[in-house]
């Protein structure tokens, strides 16, 4: 059971209901929103800011993903681990790149510029103060300076709310695998994964 109490979607704030398109989502494409509607305002904040991300990147949305899971690895965020975008799948990233992320720079089924993005965001999450010129030179090698930019907005997005999405637990809707209290490391590749929008 999740560790912060679910509000149920006819007690949220009609535009935060009316932003989420609540009413058609599944309960796990509500995600953590069902906790966050307790600070609608907030919640609509956080809304604005992934919307923006999401609706002006100029990076693949299959690397955009790639990076994301790599990241829900690192969180250990079941949640996070256990769904994929349909968006991703459409831009061209199958289970079997996922797979790759077990050893993403020895994938090759992985392009250089994934590979680059997966050293940062790996970095990022492990050792965010080693990050250097040499981190910067890599990317630089196949993304422009704005994409950079972009690139880190979304580790950082992903590591800050899948700790979050970690600590809160809400593992109820997914496969058994995820579920599993007794696994002490959980992993996006090589388990049953949900399709969602997005």
């Amino acid at each position: 059971m999740s560790r912060i109490q679910k509000l149920p979607i006819d007690q949220w704030d009609p535009e935060l209901r009316a932003l989420t398109a609540a009413d058609e989502a599944t309960p796990l494409e509500q995600g953590m929103m069902r906790m966050m509607a307790h600070t609608p305002e907030m919640a609509k904040g956080m809304i604005a800011f992934s919307g923006a991300l999401f609706r002006n990147r100029t990076l693949p949305r299959r690397l955009v993903e790639l990076v994301r899971l790599r990241v829900a690895f690192h969180n250990q965020c079941r949640s996070c681990m256990a769904i994929r975008y349909k968006t991703a799948v459409e831009d061209g990233m199958t289970e079997g790149m996922v797979c790759s992320l077990e050893k993403p720079q020895e994938a090759e089924d992985l392009n250089a510029a994934e590979k680059a993005a997966l050293r940062y965001a790996e970095i990022s999450c492990i050792d965010h103060l080693s990050i250097s010129e040499a981190t910067f030179d890599d990317l630089r090698a196949y993304f422009s300076e704005a994409q950079i930019v972009e690139l880190g907005m979304f580790i950082a997005f992903f590591i800050g709310f899948g700790r979050l999405s970690a600590a809160w637990d809400m593992i109820e809707e997914l496969p058994p695998a995820f579920q599993d209290k007794a696994a002490p490391l959980v992993t996006p590749w090589g388990e049953e994964a949900i399709l969602v929008r997005g």
